[in-house]
């Protein structure tokens, strides 16, 4: 089927299909297909026609649209990994340490941190004087939840007691300036470790324990996208938090 809104438009603004051709750097066969045939040119090559035609893209191909929603990967994922293990510990360590405005960490304990990287509570004091808002919430070892998540990863009390020891770990960051650790006792989704437009995602899967989960890697691209979901239910898992007292 013809294109009639791209022919209209030439027409409009005298373009032949050579000139429009040699805009969009392709062969003049290429657009009179687009408009005899009603094809739809590659997004990059679309975007140099519409802009040279002073139209709007998705007026001119209106599946470039559907093509965009439908697309599989989204451009906000920088990296997937099959399990938690398979990401090096530095990987962590070096997005914290990349933080200039905001670190948020949503977890049940993720003691492996401080066991991998004995100088964790260092970095993040360094980060914080620097001038960065911290937010750390761990699992409350009393919450219904934590326990069942025990339960369900066959780990008994083991995360009970690891919630016990993420809060000891963080003790020496109760009371730094931009620094805020609280305990949370929701159904825990997915961990998280946020500095600011990078984010690490942590799966969580019934009956699997997080190191064997996928992990991906997000930077925010867009208003709305997927970094924007991850960082909304920080928020709200937050607001349900309590302090953590210092002992």
């Amino acid at each position: 089927m013809p294109n009639e809104r791209l022919r209209a438009v030439m027409a409009a603004g005298g373009w032949t299909c050579e000139s429009l051709a040699a805009k969009a750097e392709v062969d003049p066969k290429s657009v009179e297909r687009w408009v005899n045939l009603g094809r739809v040119p590659r997004r990059r090559t679309a975007h140099k026609a519409a802009e040279a035609l002073r139209e709007d893209v998705y007026a001119l191909w209106p599946a470039l649209r559907q093509a965009k929603a439908a697309r599989a990967v989204s451009p906000e994922l920088v990296a997937l990994y099959g399990h938690r293990a398979d990401v090096p510990v530095s990987a962590f360590i070096d997005l914290l340490a990349s933080a200039r405005e905001r670190i948020d960490v949503l977890v049940y304990a993720a003691v492996f941190l401080h066991e991998a990287y004995p100088r964790l509570n260092e970095l993040l004091r360094e980060r914080a004087e620097a001038g960065c808002t911290m937010r750390i919430a761990l699992g409350d070892a009393n919450s219904p939840n934590v326990q069942q998540r025990g339960r369900e990863e066959k780990f008994g009390h083991g995360i009970e007691s690891r919630c016990r020891l993420a809060v000891m770990h963080c003790q020496p960051l109760i009371g730094v300036a931009g620094v805020e650790v609280r305990t949370h006792g929701t159904t825990l989704y997915n961990s998280l470790y946020r500095a600011d437009d990078q984010m690490l995602v942590n799966a969580h899967l019934f009956g699997v324990n997080a190191y064997a989960a996928p992990v991906w890697h997000l930077r925010r691209s867009d208003d709305g996208g997927m970094f924007d979901t991850y960082a909304a239910s920080f928020d709200a898992v937050w607001e349900t938090a309590r302090p953590v007292e210092a002992t």
